[in-house]
């Protein structure tokens, strides 16, 4: 995983023209809880710190736009970039053409970013354990209408295995469906479990076709200096993780 101005770029080998990146606390002119570079305009900080913050981002993306911001709900709509507004509700997105740059946002759910060995499209999608269990995955990949077999997967920041501690609930909302995630969980005390979103991403992935998944393996809820946390601070802010086809095509 390679990292340039403090913001991470992700070490996968999508095809020339595929550009992505997440950003982290590093930069941004937010403070208190949000202090960084905090994207998120709906936990509270100052719209005009957030404004300032995706203003940053955006010259960041050469020349890409618009970033296609998405209210989400934790559920498995995707939208596409040509029928994309503001305030879209949706937990994905993808395109087809140079220009507009997929986004999500997170504080420990799962991002999971998506290209086409080809270069013909990309997607992102928001993956908390709501929206994985519920397919929102699987979406993303049907919405792509590619082979799934010529996708590429990368997982992004989230909550590590070590610090995700979940109830009975979200373990039987993956084992009732597919026995084969038991082994995502761990228990911890009656009724609870630690809980791998990676693992259960990659089980998602592979049953719908998506065999080639880099990425996993930072914790947001470790790494105070870095990662947003929702888990570990309940106020805070948000990074995005986004990927793009370039205008230059190269």
């Amino acid at each position: 995983m390679a990292e340039t101005e403090r913001w991470i770029v992700p070490d996968w080998p999508a095809p020339r023209g595929v550009r992505a990146l997440v950003t982290t606390r590093a930069g941004g002119v937010s403070d208190g809880p949000y202090a960084g570079c905090n994207l998120g305009d709906h936990v509270g900080d100052d719209p005009t710190a957030v404004a300032a913050n995706r203003a940053q981002l955006t010259a960041k993306l050469d020349g890409a736009g618009p970033v296609l911001w998405l209210d989400q709900v934790h559920g498995t709509g995707v939208v596409g970039a040509d029928d994309w507004v503001p305030g879209a509700v949706a937990d994905a997105s993808w395109s087809g053409r140079p220009g507009p740059a997929c986004a999500v946002l997170t504080a420990d759910c799962l991002p999971v970013l998506f290209c086409a060995r080809d270069g013909s499209r990309i997607a992102a999608a928001h993956a908390g354990w709501r929206g994985l269990a519920a397919g929102v995955l699987e979406a993303t990949v049907a919405a792509l209408d590619a082979d799934p077999g010529a996708l590429l997967a990368w997982l992004g920041p989230a909550i590590g295995p070590a610090a995700y501690e979940v109830d009975d609930t979200v373990r039987e909302a993956f084992v009732a469906g597919d026995a084969a995630t038991a082994t995502a969980f761990v228990a911890t005390r009656p009724g609870h479990w630690l809980a791998d979103l990676y693992a259960l991403a990659r089980r998602r992935l592979a049953l719908a076709g998506v065999d080639a998944v880099y990425g996993g393996g930072l914790c947001t809820a470790s790494d105070p200096a870095r990662f947003y946390s929702y888990r570990r601070d309940g106020v805070t802010g948000r990074m995005a993780s986004l990927v793009w086809l370039s205008t230059a095509g190269g």
